[in-house]
């Protein structure tokens, strides 16, 4: 039983396709990943190449997986505990890991023994599956964005990363082409003009994940991310998938209220550790 790392990602994506395939839901993120870097090249979140890494059980068979895009977090999937703590001792360190909550205590602990020093927890997530979708009727209605919504998308997006204490690497303007020309970007529209977006992947493994919802601080209070985000929702059951699905940050109890209220359901919870070297 070993980790195996790579920079090839046609050798990841053999080895750990079907593994991450057979749980879309909560493979989500490392699905949608993939595809970004199939179409957009290696380097399209970050200024050096992806890591993945997958893990073989004594019967050579893959069940678990790892992913860091520099300068992201590492994340690793759903992972058996000697998966956990081995990538903890023989994975190369990184400043931040992305796991689930279950493997927080087992990968701590062999850092631990590792290092000497004990992980910190930067956040906590929650990923949620829609079971059956409400419809909050705020005023105003839905569209898709175009071309001509460009800039005041940018906009929004940088402003979303600077309130989350992201930054987003490459050219912002050029990944928004690309959502705005494959349906990707709902807008919700009151008045004037467009209050809030909501952004979701392309369809993959009969899963799409609403990835971005965001409200400009002055036109919050109305209900507008509830009407986006059941359009976003709406948008990808149009592309006839089984799961849509969405991740909120624990810390924000406005939004994980939201999402439940529209019909989302709890699946997993995550951890984001810092790692001390």
């Amino acid at each position: 039983m070993s980790w195996r790392l790579t920079h090839d990602i046609d050798e990841f994506a053999a080895a750990a396709g079907d593994f991450l395939a057979s749980r879309p839901v909560r493979h989500t993120v490392f699905l949608t990943v993939i595809d970004a870097l199939r179409r957009r090249g290696l380097r399209a979140f970050g200024p050096s190449d992806p890591i993945f890494g997958f893990w073989r059980t004594a019967s050579g068979t893959v069940d678990g997986a790892l992913l860091r895009t520099p300068p992201h977090p590492m994340m690793m999937s759903v992972l058996p505990p000697e998966a956990a703590a081995a990538a903890a001792t023989d994975v190369p360190p990184t400043p931040q890991v992305n796991l689930l909550a279950e493997s927080e205590e087992i990968f701590a602990a062999a850092w631990r023994r590792r290092t000497g020093k004990a992980p910190s927890a930067r956040r906590r997530t929650r990923l949620y599956r829609l079971e059956a979708l409400a419809d909050p009727s705020p005023p105003g209605r839905a569209r898709l964005a175009t071309a001509g919504d460009r800039d005041l998308l940018v906009e929004w997006q940088k402003a979303f990363y600077a309130e989350i204490g992201e930054e987003g690497f490459g050219d912002i303007g050029a990944v928004m082409d690309d959502r705005i020309g494959y349906g990707g970007v709902l807008l919700w529209e009151d008045g004037d003009g467009p209050v809030s977006m909501a952004i979701r992947s392309r369809p993959d493994s009969g899963m799409a994940r609403v990835q971005i919802v965001y409200t400009p601080p002055a036109s919050r209070g109305h209900g507008y991310a509830a009407g986006v985000t059941v359009a976003a929702t709406r948008s990808a059951l149009a592309l006839d998938v089984g799961e849509v699905v969405l991740n909120t940050d624990l810390a924000n109890p406005t939004s994980n209220r939201l999402y439940q209220r529209l019909g989302y359901r709890p699946v997993e919870d995550r951890v984001i550790l810092e790692l001390a070297a």
